[in-house]
């Protein structure tokens, strides 16, 4: 890596020369930058926000999960089986599902042998069990820091090569000539005072795109707060988005941001909803189930099935409780908190719970638990007391008081499109990770960790075999980026130049409360369009309108825009869906007027029908046109291509692998 001093339009930029520049330190980057390294190609560096930042770093559920290829016991599986079972989700290409089945023992193998603590038996079988959409046993966990864990140990392999992290660095724009993206531009946090603003120049041969998903775009989330994502600079880069539309939302936290999945469901809380200054309190749930033991049941089956999924709203199943939830939020403006101090009200009979109200599932379970008894903090106790300690140690004492929820944004099964090298339309442009595309409508529970680890490898093993030419020459380079360097370093000073009090903040939780509206769990074509249209608009006037405090928030500034950008291309996609007759499937529920309304006192507003699956072999792509001034956008739907059933004779691999004719 070289580091050189050039001047754009009067203004000297500090630039940095290198082969590949991984933009992330979560466990897709840290993997990437580690396994380019480890295939020879040591001249890698890695930018980020923050180290400490991120989702694989600061998120979690019960039993935070790694799906990969079966590894113990006498349950035959294959790879072929496990990409069928990642393919009939929907939506999902067969190449690329192969892939991932193909390479999850590899990835989860490097995890257990740098130190992440996957549980064996003394034989050293991996012990599975099943999760969501799995077939067989696949499924392991190291807890629920697992995720953390794999960024932690990740992070020492990466020290200990001596690989260069840019930390506390914001990307702002990926540089690109001929369709092949050459660079990045990027905000140095601890210089913004500086004659550049702290823009830096990256002139790179390659860059693995490890942002992580679009939490930025909701406000309701559970995306830690330091998770914004970076997907709307790639789209400007024109790189193409797949399946927008699937989204995985589910009930969280919210003062400390948790997924509430597992026992935190399985011991039956109460659900209570209070005006907005935390008065009138209800049991809310009461008002729409006159047997209050399917109630119970759906509040326990919250534990198993977490994802807001429409399947699963019809006869009072456990997605019901996500729609009451999001009622008493959204149409009646309250607040809703789970409360494990107290039983619910309804099944208290002699000041017991009385356990008789439950049907077997919800009765077993806890049966065989040994946790028959007392109240819902008591039975968690019993069960899973690190599920306490949690929030314990993040200042909530769950004993003591309510614990107030949302339906929250988890996980983007879209995102930017790539092939089976997980190089996107823009050459040389490699999203790994969530910000990936890789899945489709549903997707096995813990596949998402997995991903991480099979992407950037594949991405790593691409560029490390074809992609190792030096970055372009100096002068090449400048003339190159000197547009966007110079757009975007004068709609900087545009913004620096508006005087008054910062509405940075302000400007982002306003666009995130447009799109948990209109583009989350819960959607309608005028909806998602009256959305559209004001994020365009605000697009159009955002160098006018938006205040920075000062130039340290500049960056926040620019952040707001890739925000803006990421729901602008997202709720197209959510349009295309709908007006191609999509309906409500996967994790959202599209508004029907001729639905079926999931209960009576419910608004005419959460009619709707199940998708017919027409759409589940198509995929849609979408891409921004921005260079003439004004948004298009470029719509596609093609096929889903199948699992590839090629030639696996022994010796013909061989000599194509001897060849060098595989990583091509």
């Amino acid at each position: 890596m070289k580091k050189d001093k050039r001047l754009i339009n009067g203004i000297e930029f500090e630039v940095y020369s290198l082969n590949t520049l991984v933009i992330g330190t979560g466990a897709a980057g840290y993997n990437a930058a580690d396994t380019l390294y480890d295939l020879g190609q040591k001249d890698v560096a890695i930018l980020t926000e923050g180290i400490r930042m991120g989702t694989s770093r600061n998120t979690g559920s019960d039993k935070q999960t790694y799906y990969k290829l079966t590894l113990s016991g006498n349950t035959p599986d294959s790879v072929h089986e496990m990409a069928e079972t990642l393919f009939k989700g929907g939506g999902t290409h067969g190449d690329i599902a192969l892939v991932e089945a193909a390479l999850s023992a590899k990835g989860f193998y490097k995890l257990a042998s740098i130190g992440v603590p996957f549980p064996h038996n003394r034989y050293g079988e991996y012990i599975g069990y099943k999760t969501d959409h799995d077939p067989r046993e696949r499924a392991t966990s190291a807890g629920p820091l697992t995720s953390r864990f794999m960024t932690e140990k990740l992070e020492i392999q990466i020290n200990n090569k001596g690989i260069r992290i840019f930390d506390g660095f914001i990307a702002v724009a990926i540089i690109t000539k001929d369709g092949a993206a050459i660079g990045l531009l990027a905000v140095d946090a601890a210089r913004q005072e500086s004659p550049d603003m702290g823009f830096t120049l990256f002139n790179c041969t390659n860059i693995i795109f490890a942002t992580g998903g679009p939490a930025g775009m909701y406000l309701t989330s559970v995306y830690p707060p330091s998770q914004t994502g970076g997907s709307g600079m790639a789209f400007e880069a024109g790189a193409e988005g797949i399946n927008l539309t699937e989204s995985q939302y589910g009930i969280a936290s919210t003062k400390f941001r948790w997924n509430l999945s597992g026992t935190y469901q399985q011991v039956i809380p109460r659900y209570i909803s209070t005006d907005r200054e935390g008065n009138d309190e209800r049991e809310f749930l009461d008002e729409y189930f006159e047997d209050k033991g399917r109630m119970l049941d759906a509040i326990f089956l919250k534990g198993y099935q977490w994802p807001f999924d429409p399947r699963k709203i019809e006869n009072f199943g456990s997605s019901i409780i996500d729609i009451l939830v999001y009622n008493e939020m959204q149409i009646k403006g309250r607040r809703v908190f789970m409360d494990f101090m107290s039983n619910p009200a309804c099944a208290v009979r002699d000041g017991k719970f009385d356990f008789g109200m439950l049907g077997s599932e919800s009765y077993n379970y806890l049966k065989n638990s040994n946790a028959l008894f007392g109240s819902p903090i008591e039975r968690l106790a019993h069960m899973n007391q690190p599920a306490i300690d949690l929030y314990m140690n993040n200042g909530i004492d769950l004993s003591k008081e309510y614990l107030e929820i949302a339906v929250c944004a988890q996980h983007n099964n879209g995102g930017l499109r790539g092939n089976i090298w997980w190089e996107s339309n823009v050459r040389h442009l490699f999203p790994v990770g969530e910000v990936n595309g890789t899945f489709g409508v549903y997707r096995p529970g813990g596949s998402a960790l997995n991903s991480t680890q099979v992407g950037s490898f594949r991405a790593a093993q691409y560029i490390a075999a074809n992609c190792k030419d030096e970055p372009l020459a100096q002068d090449d380079f400048i003339k190159a980026a000197s547009g966007t360097v110079g757009k975007v370093f004068e709609r900087a000073g545009r913004i620096a130049s508006n005087h008054g009090k910062s509405n940075i903040i302000e400007k982002r939780l306003a666009m995130q409360a447009r799109m948990t509206k209109a583009g989350a769990h819960i959607r309608s074509l005028q909806e998602a369009e009256n959305a559209l249209a004001e994020s365009i608009a605000d697009l159009d006037s955002f160098e006018e309108k938006t205040v920075a405090g000062n130039r340290r928030e500049i960056a926040e500034a620019l952040r707001n825009r890739d925000i803006l950008l990421t729901q602008i291309v997202y709720l197209r996609a959510i349009c295309e869906y709908i007006r191609k007759g999509g309906k409500s499937r996967g994790s959202y529920l599209v508004s029907d007027e001729n639905g079926m309304l999931p209960l009576e006192k419910l608004s005419e507003d959460f009619r709707f029908s199940l998708d017919s699956g027409n759409l589940l072999k198509k995929a849609c792509v979408v891409s921004l046109d921005a260079t003439g001034g004004g948004l298009k956008f470029n719509i596609d739907w093609e096929d889903i291509r199948p699992i590839p059933t090629g030639d696996n004779w022994f010796e013909n691999v061989w000599n194509s692998y001897r060849r060098g004719e595989i990583v091509k």
